[in-house]
């Protein structure tokens, strides 16, 4: 294949899945959670790992481990299904009233593609995000920081079946985590 025909495979991936990251976004900007759901795999890891200040030179400890460390969340589909079930009652404490979000996906940029640009099956990408939150009158949170993940195409589209999400802070400000990344 031709190094034009590559690049323009990898800009038309690139759009396509930067539309799945809006859409994505908007989904949960709108608390339409149960369509945001169809748009993780079955076996999906939704992992949030904490995040310590490090003396240089000891970077390989600036992040919880995996299976091993307490974590913001490790999660799976199962998981965050039960988390959209409580938020949708209308009595879970911390969401009510529902907060308003504001989810901003930035800096998209593929780091793969199996087996190819051209026939993608999974993409590996990586973004930057902000999310704006006001709840009630006064509580206000803004959380920034890089997504790592792993799409999986299905026969209609783009599932999310990996996500790793890393803050830019070290202690977390708000009140609670009962929103997605």
């Amino acid at each position: 294949m031709a190094e034009h025909d590559v690049r323009i495979d990898r800009l038309l991936l690139s759009q396509e899945i930067t539309d799945f990251l809006y859409r994505e976004a908007e989904l949960l900007d709108e608390r339409r959670y149960q369509e945001w759901l169809h748009l993780l795999a079955d076996d999906i890891r939704y992992w949030m790992p904490m995040r310590r200040n490090v003396k240089f030179g000891e970077e390989e400890r600036e992040f919880t481990r995996p299976d091993s460390d307490i974590n913001w969340f490790d999660e799976g589909k199962d998981t965050l299904d039960r988390r959209v079930k409580q938020i949708e009652t209308g009595i879970h404490w911390a969401e009510e009233p529902h907060s308003r979000l504001s989810h901003l996906v930035t800096n998209v940029q593929l780091q793969g593609a199996e087996p190819s640009f051209a026939t993608p099956r999974e993409v590996s990408v990586t973004c930057r995000f902000l999310i704006y939150r006001n709840r009630v009158e006064t509580e206000t949170d803004i959380l920034v920081g890089r997504r790592e993940d792993l799409l999986r195409r299905n026969g209609v589209g783009w599932l999310l079946a990996r996500r790793k999400i890393i803050l830019d802070q070290n202690v977390l400000l708000t009140k609670n985590l009962t929103f997605f990344i």
